[in-house]
């Protein structure tokens, strides 16, 4: 039946065609090419777009949606936005995940023979956006392409506003997700056909896929590559490269020659991790603040900025280019008033990766020159101020720092300052600049000064003192008097153009001749103005490369300089880097944490782990501060191994190859797993990749399932950890019987956050001690909660009887007993712990009467042993309420 459904829906849109005007059947020609895209189709002043285009675009866009040959039988919908706002309707659609098919007038519609010609000069897809504004401007907007190629991937990225192009080999599914979600890319570029988990994986992330098939042999990807030694790189890199060059149908002269890049040069953070330690992300609100980068990011560009967010995404492992940075920091730091000088310098400058991509793209306007002259100029000044430092680690960024100064000199004499933003409609060029350009010019105002002259003339001789001279596109020069005073013309001379309500308009031959002088100057002027504008621009777009390294060196100091202030501003000290595996922060702190709280309000705290300490084992009541302590040490790490100084008193750290982190609970709702699932599968990402240089993070392993289950795991992840990684680990929990494990583990270590009682109220310290806490406080934290105090009374109770390892006093269940051999057991796992710590205890004596019986059966209805705290209390209530 589909079949022939989709044969006769042929057959009628054969028909319809067959039916088009000319015009229409290009429209579809076009429309044809580009099936999977909102084609934006240019008629004079207006983008219209028609069909499913236009019902689905007036829906999303607000639009309101018409109809063209609306008296035909089958009107066809259409819905259109002005030429000169395009831009803001584009991004509404690319932001959603669309792609836009642009089709321009290729001919000027008055020199037109027939139909006017009209191609797509563009398509503009998500990764492929050039205009990026707000926020978007700060990051990076990448295109990936992957291609399978056994035993793994190949992946190239590139940024179509800044020219970067990068490429890697990858070894698994897993490893390629990773990156792609890193890189926050956009779109995924396909030849050969994805693995289809892999392809699942990356339509749930809402990435868009785009088939391309490779374009070889062009001069243009020969030159890109030319750096790459490995077939499947070339080849990815060709993928890539040849998407761009189809989808934008010009030269992108700023693409830069391709760079080949290893993840195992820098240290490795899952995208999983780096979420947990709200490096990029704040994981409440989705947004920047309270995250490290907007801690660290008092950058002054937004190509420093940029920069900032590379580094952070991947944390340096060479330790003597870890130190250079740190050397840059430091004199930076200590010479405060040319530190101030490079910052007000450098807020002049703008954005130079993204002004010379528009230079190459050919989307430069006569503002963005002024805005590269502007920043051009800074150059020399932020030169000199780096050289008064005197300091040899700048010596090999200050070379790097080239002013371009013919550049600057070629716009500052070509361009004026306040250059409008449209380049074909004049007013660009500077007087003096070019002599035909002024000679035009000249005419113009002389003819403007004519024209003022032969109004007060025709006044005078007709006696009319309200006669004017105007102007318009479609009249072009008039006199116009009013109906009252038409009387009063020579009828010799005047020649009727136009009818008013209250006045005619004529020409005269003498206005005649003078028109065609004045509009035969300013069309020369606007189009000479034009071509002068695309030399310049095109002056400009030869100096490209100089550009970007320039751009590349500016961005670097940017970065340091905002490493140097934040360091300076929150107390920051310089660490040290060691190679014999020891860990020592004193008083270390959490330095966004710190931000909201005041330097003053918080609790600094020692991490010290010699070479025979692996695990650090945390303990205490939960809001102490377990988790913000492990979350410092991992930013403490990163941000030591991006060159910045750290939040502590002083800092001597190895040089760790990855961080793992498996921090709070949180279900993965569009794969289908739980919380318990996502922490076994993150813990054991951990387990699988780590190595004796790593950091290991785990936060309450094994509170996800029945108690001892979960203590069964995480004594068994403590164990293998311990025996087989070796790895730096802390490992917060609240199961206490981990901490006998010191007893028998040597390189574990127990500590416990600080906690006491006052008044039978809780009060946390939060400092960091040796040894393991004394018990959890969970009742106590859930009075600080606001739970009713009568639970809270008889959750006291039950814990009490817990911990003493009986249900004595719980009243007497309605339930029927359970099976006597039953019993027997229930009370000998409550008190052996199924043997998980040694050898178990006598078994407790067996169930004297049938009420014993009951109440050993009402616990293990309720299982309570397998229950959280605050589960506990929930059951104990609602077993309260039942029995009333």
């Amino acid at each position: 039946m589909a079949l022939i459904f989709n044969h006769g829906k042929n057959e009628e849109d054969k028909v319809a065609k067959a039916k088009q005007t000319p015009m229409m059947k290009q429209y579809q020609a076009v429309k044809d090419q580009y099936p999977d895209a909102f084609l934006f189709y240019r008629l004079g002043d207006f983008y219209e777009l028609f069909n499913e285009d236009a019902i689905k675009g007036a829906q999303i866009l607000e639009l309101t949606l018409t109809t063209r040959n609306h008296s035909a039988a089958n009107p066809i919908p259409m819905c259109g936005v002005p030429h000169r706002a395009v831009d803001n309707y584009i991004d509404i659609l690319i932001d959603k995940g669309y792609k836009v098919a642009i089709c321009e007038q290729m001919e000027d519609p008055k020199q037109a023979k027939g139909m006017v010609k009209r191609a797509v000069t563009r398509l503009v897809t998500p990764g492929t956006k050039m205009d990026l504004k707000g926020d978007d401007a700060q990051s990076n907007n990448y295109l990936t392409a992957v291609l399978p190629q056994a035993p793994g991937f190949k992946l190239a990225y590139a940024d179509l506003t800044t020219g970067e192009l990068k490429v890697t080999s990858l070894a698994t599914e897993a490893a390629v997700i990773n990156e792609l979600i890193n890189l926050q890319t956009k779109e995924v570029v396909y030849d050969q056909e994805l693995p289809a988990s892999l392809t699942t994986v990356l339509t749930k992330q809402n990435l868009l896929l785009s088939h391309q098939t490779p374009q070889t042999g062009q001069a243009e990807i020969s030159y890109l590559t030319q750096a790459l030694t490995d077939d499947g790189e070339i080849a990815v890199v060709t993928l890539l490269v040849s998407y761009l060059l189809t989808t934008q149908k010009r030269a992108l002269a700023h693409l830069q020659v391709a760079q080949a890049y290893e993840l195992n040069a820098y240290m490795k953070i899952d995208h999983n991790s780096k979420a947990n330690l709200e490096l990029m992300i704040n994981m409440r609100s989705g947004k920047k603040q309270g995250t490290l980068a907007w801690l660290l990011d008092a950058t002054k560009t937004a190509m420093g900025s940029r920069l900032l967010k590379r580094w952070l995404d991947r944390p340096l492992i060479d330790q003597a280019k870890i130190e250079e940075r740190q050397d840059k920091v430091a004199v930076l730091l200590d010479h405060y008033f040319e530190r101030s000088n490079l910052q007000a310098e450098l807020t002049k400058v703008y954005d130079l990766e993204r002004l010379a991509g528009r230079v190459a793209y050919g989307s430069v306007n006569g503002r963005d020159l002024v805005q590269l002259k502007t920043s051009l100029q800074q150059v020399p000044k932020i030169k000199y101020v780096l050289e008064t430092l005197a300091a040899p680690v700048f010596d090999q960024l200050t070379a790097g720092l080239d002013p371009l100064s013919d550049i600057a000199a070629l716009i500052d004499q070509a361009v004026v300052e306040d250059a409008p933003v449209a380049i074909t409609e004049g007013g660009l060029i500077k007087p003096g600049y070019n002599q035909q350009l002024d000679t035009y010019r000249d005419a113009m105002e002389n003819g403007k000064q004519w024209i003022a002259e032969l109004q007060e003339k025709e006044r005078a001789a007709t006696g009319i003192n309200n006669l004017k001279i105007g102007y318009n596109h479609v009249f072009g020069y008039y006199i116009e008097v009013t109906k009252a005073n038409i009387a009063k013309l020579p009828a010799d001379r005047y020649e009727r153009k136009q009818t008013l309500v209250n006045a005619e308009r004529f020409a005269t031959p003498e206005l005649k001749a003078k028109e065609a002088i004045i509009l035969e100057a300013q069309e020369k002027s606007t189009s000479l103005e034009y071509d002068l504008f695309v030399a310049v621009r095109d002056q400009v777009k030869a100096q490209i490369s100089r550009l970007q390294a320039l751009a590349a060196n500016l961005a670097e100091l940017d970065v340091l300089q905002s490493f140097a202030v934040v360091s300076e501003d929150y107390h920051f000290v310089r660490p040290t880097l060691n190679q014999r595996h020891e860990l020592k922060i004193s008083g270390g702190r959490h330095p966004v944490v710190e931000k909201f709280l005041g330097h003053q309000a918080y609790v600094p705290n020692d991490v010290v782990m010699d070479p025979q300490t692996a695990i650090l084992l945390i303990t205490g009541p939960n809001m102490s501060g377990k988790s913000t302590y492990m979350r410092q040490l991992a930013l403490i790490a990163v941000m030591a191994q991006i060159g910045c100084f750290v939040p502590a008193d002083a800092a001597d750290l190895p040089i760790f190859d990855q961080i793992f982190t498996r921090i709070g609970a949180a279900d993965d709702l569009v794969s289908g797993e739980s919380t318990f699932m996502v922490e076994m599968m993150e813990a054991n990402n951990a387990l699988q990749n780590a190595t004796p240089n790593s950091l290991i993070l785990f936060d309450e392993i094994g509170r996800g399932t029945a108690t001892y289950d979960g203590m069964a795991l995480a004594q068994a992840i403590i164990e293998y950890v311990h025996d087989h990684v070796h790895a730096k680990t802390l490992f917060s929990t609240h199961y206490h019987e981990l901490t006998q494990l010191d007893q028998r583990l040597a390189q574990l270590k127990n500590v416990h956050v600080g906690a006491s009682e006052e008044n039978g109220e809780l009060v946390f310290l939060h400092r960091v001690e040796p040894g393991p806490a004394d018990k959890s406080y969970g009742v106590h934290v859930a009075k600080l909660a606001g739970l009713p105090a009568s639970l809270l009374a008889r959750a006291d109770v039950i814990l009490g009887q817990l911990e003493k390892g009986t249900a004595a006093a719980a009243p007497t269940p309605t339930t029927p007993p359970v099976a006597p051999s039953s019993a027997p057991q229930l009370v000998e796992e409550a008190s052996g712990q199924l043997e998980l710590f040694g050898p178990a205890p006598a078994p407790a004596a067996k169930p004297a009467d049938k009420k014993a019986g009951q109440v050993l059966a009402q616990l293990k209805e309720l299982d309570l042993m397998g229950l959280t705290p605050m589960e506990v209390m929930n059951q104990v209530y609602q077993w309260q309420r039942k029995l009333k």
